[in-house]
């Protein structure tokens, strides 16, 4: 049965959008690489010669 426009609908988790793949593109934004603050910590996600993508603390 559809939902009627004025039934509340319930809040959004997120998590459907954290199953949602990324282009490694648009996160890098054309950069080869890229700094990621995390708990208080920086980590480096970079593209390697070969096309791959290593992430280091």
């Amino acid at each position: 049965m559809p939902r009627q426009a004025d039934e509340p609908q319930a809040p959004s988790t997120g998590q459907d959008d954290a199953r949602q793949p990324v282009s490694s593109r648009e996160l890098l934004g054309g950069r080869r690489e890229l700094q990621i603050v995390h708990n208080g910590s920086i980590y480096r996600l970079r593209v390697t010669g070969n096309g791959k993508l290593i992430l280091t603390k």
